[in-house]
């Protein structure tokens, strides 16, 4: 699975940790988060990731 980082910020989404702050658990890939997720940091939306280089 595929990082994913915030185009505006710079967090870095890792599927391995998840984001369980926000309800999504470990081994949750980018793709199947909600797409209400926003980032934890700054509330970018999730259109404005990409995968990380």
């Amino acid at each position: 699975m595929d990082n994913y980082v915030c185009n505006v910020c710079g967090y870095i989404y890792n599927p391995g940790h998840g984001d369980i702050d926000n309800d999504v658990l470990q081994g949750t890939a980018f793709e199947e988060i909600p797409d209400d997720w926003v980032c934890p940091t700054c509330g970018a939306s999730k259109d404005d990731f990409s995968v990380e280089a």
